[in-house]
């Protein structure tokens, strides 16, 4: 075989196994033993409606980190002693505070979570609106003086 054969089957294999790498670090979330389907869409509801503390960025139903599920554990527990879907809510917030709820309640400690966004977005455009006044001010002062000393014949 050519040195180009085996550099043809070296590049399908990389591209293969490239393909096929998320698939050896997939890890499926583990089954829990529900008493019946109601019970099951109510740990699916109550998970999608807590953040997961590592991801930030995801629920605790899809994500996949170890303390989120520690946390599906610690729910699916709670379920089964028979608390409600508040008291278990409140008990994830008295740990982790409001940040663990998707939808954390306005009060004064969530003011950041709730504003922060839109003030850090008026922050960015009051920026962007004083730099644009300044450069326009600075380029109707020189304008002017450079049109004086530039020759008729430099002219486009």
């Amino acid at each position: 075989m050519t040195s180009t054969g085996f550099r043809a089957i070296r590049v399908f294999v990389l591209s293969f196994s490239l393909l096929f790498a998320g698939v050896l670090f997939a890890q499926a979330i583990e089954p829990l033993p529900f008493k019946n389907h109601t019970e099951e869409l109510r740990f699916q509801s109550l998970t999608r409606e807590l953040r997961c503390l590592v991801c930030q960025n995801e629920n605790l139903a899809d994500s996949n980190a170890d303390l989120a599920r520690d946390l599906r554990r610690e729910v699916f527990e709670q379920m089964q002693a028979g608390k409600s879907d508040a008291e278990i809510k409140q008990y994830l917030v008295d740990r982790y505070s409001d940040f663990v709820l998707y939808d954390p309640p306005v009060k004064p400690s969530t003011w950041l979570l709730w504003f922060g966004p839109l003030l850090i977005l008026l922050a960015g455009a009051a920026v962007v609106v004083v730099t644009v006044r300044r450069r326009s001010r600075a380029g109707i002062a020189a304008a002017p003086a450079e049109r004086s000393s530039v020759n008729e014949e430099d002219d486009w």
